[in-house]
């Protein structure tokens, strides 16, 4: 955790702006909320409970000040067998494990694990995002009265043109107020936050899940439980990424593990769905001024309060005022520079980000679009470490002494380059192999560094290794076996 003064510093060296954009995202979280819930399964205030509660605790608890949590559909899709198959008590329970798994992760330090996410997969990542909020808002936009386009457009205009009147009011506010108002006073008949679900009137209790405490109810949503607390964490720890790039700081990757498990867990006890970052919600909230954790704590605490105190009205917001606000951050959110830059970058960085938004947009699934531009990326990072490897050899005068020369990395990818090298069937006294510019990584190198010993040795050949590393002399000592008795016999039997 920071300092206490940092600390007090996240939460009010940007009062009245946090303020604003938390009533933006509030107004913006209902209509998601309820969707999600929705996608779940469950009733549409199991989503807006869960968006209350993990957006006011992780304001306090949370590693990145200003970004967005709450109910989300990476999460709930995730749930959708589970509550099928089991109900809806074994959603709470796979919450509260969930969110311990994450703390458990936040404890170990997994969150440094980000540093092996490219800057191509984040690009990706991004990019599918964009996309995918995108594709939300079509069914707000298919089969819909030609006012809905009017009233989106004017939205839109709203949001793009206010800024240059003024930035005192975040636009996409004045977005929600206009077009409400208009819709309102003209009586228009377009879909509204009312017809997506039914808000709940009472505050949400402790309880704690229905189920029986056995192993096999342990087996039914461990699961469950781990794949929400992984794309749980995943999509929270690039958010913060993002989040720090758009405000220029840093933020805790290992509090905000252990931020987002206590809120998930305390989450599943007050009758709420899992959840994890929002990047639209958190870009809408940086887009609209916020910075501190008050931000992230207003959004909670207004939405509990709108679908509470303001229920009525808020039923009656537009939702073509709320499709315009997620344009706009779709828009804002794709990386347009990295359409430009497919020409110009490495091609392996372009297929690392493309493979990583087709995944991420045909599954509907973060993890494995994540995963395959990680995997793809570690693929391509070899094969280009492998390239700068090369072995040359010189032969002494009288023809019986080779020097091979070994330059560059040695691992699995190289092993087979290593041995191709080596000329096995030429008659000499002795062998030299020169590692000192070179570093041993693996067992495939150990291996190949025994095959090649064994081999000359086979033929009479007195076979010496100079110039190894201290880390390398460590792992070769270890590992290989061309010193020991029977050496050759062992190599063999793998």
């Amino acid at each position: 955790m920071p300092s206490l003064y940092a600390y007090r510093a996240q939460w009010f060296s940007n009062i009245r702006a946090d303020l604003l954009a938390g009533l933006v995202v509030a107004l913006a979280l209902i209509p998601e909320a309820i969707a999600f819930s929705i996608i779940a399964g469950v009733d549409p205030k199991i989503g807006l409970y869960a968006s209350f509660s993990i957006a006011v605790l992780i304001a306090f608890v949370g590693g990145r000040p200003g970004m967005i949590s709450a109910a989300t559909a990476a999460t709930a899709v995730l749930m959708v067998t589970l509550v099928r198959d089991h109900g809806l008590q074994y959603l709470l329970a796979a919450t509260v494990l969930a969110g311990l798994l994450q703390i458990g992760a936040g404890l170990l330090k997994l969150g440094q694990v980000m540093r092996f996410v490219s800057r191509s997969v984040m690009t990706g990542f991004v990019n599918a995002l964009a996309i995918l909020i995108f594709m939300a808002q079509l069914p707000e936009l298919i089969g819909v009265p030609w006012l809905t386009y009017v009233m989106v457009a004017a939205g839109l205009a709203i949001i793009y043109l206010f800024p240059y009147l003024t930035r005192a009011v975040p636009s996409p506010l004045v977005c929600i107020v206009v077009l409400t108002t208009i819709a309102i006073v003209f009586g228009l008949d377009v879909r509204t936050v009312g017809d997506m679900g039914e808000l709940p009137s009472t505050l949400p209790v402790f309880l704690i899940p229905d189920i029986p405490l056995t192993l096999e109810t342990l087996l039914i949503i461990l699961p469950y439980s781990a794949a929400v607390a992984v794309v749980g964490l995943l999509e929270s720890l690039m958010t913060a990424q993002i989040v720090d790039d758009l405000t220029d700081t840093t933020s805790n990757r290992d509090q905000e593990c252990i931020g987002q498990g206590i809120a998930n867990t305390a989450t599943g006890f007050i009758g709420g769905m899992a959840g994890c970052a929002m990047i639209g919600q958190s870009i809408i909230n940086v887009k609209s001024g916020g910075r501190g954790r008050l931000s992230t704590f207003a959004a909670g605490v207004l939405l509990l309060f709108m679908i509470l105190v303001l229920g009525d009205l808020v039923s009656r917001i537009p939702m073509p005022a709320l499709v315009a606000i997620m344009i706009m951050v779709s828009i804002g959110t794709f990386s347009w520079s990295s359409v430009k830059n497919l020409r110009d970058h490495p091609r392996s960085s372009s297929i690392v980000m493309l493979a990583t938004v087709i995944c991420v947009v045909f599954t509907h699934n973060l993890a494995i679009g994540v995963l395959v531009g990680v995997l793809l990326s570690g693929i391509f990072f070899a094969w280009k470490i492998a390239q700068l490897f090369r072995v040359s050899s010189t032969l002494s005068t009288d023809g019986r002494h080779r020097t091979y020369v070994v330059e560059g990395q040695l691992f699995f990818a190289s092993a087979e380059d290593f041995m191709a090298a080596f000329d096995f069937k030429e008659t000499l006294e002795k062998v030299t192999i020169d590692v000192s510019r070179a570093h041993i990584w693996d067992i495939s190198s150990v291996g190949a560094l025994d095959m090649a010993v064994l081999k000359f040795r086979r033929d009479g050949a007195d076979v010496e290794i100079v110039g190894m590393n201290e880390a390398s002399e460590t792992l070769v000592d270890r590992l290989a076996v061309h010193d020991k008795p029977g050496g050759l016999d062992k190599l063999m039997a793998h």
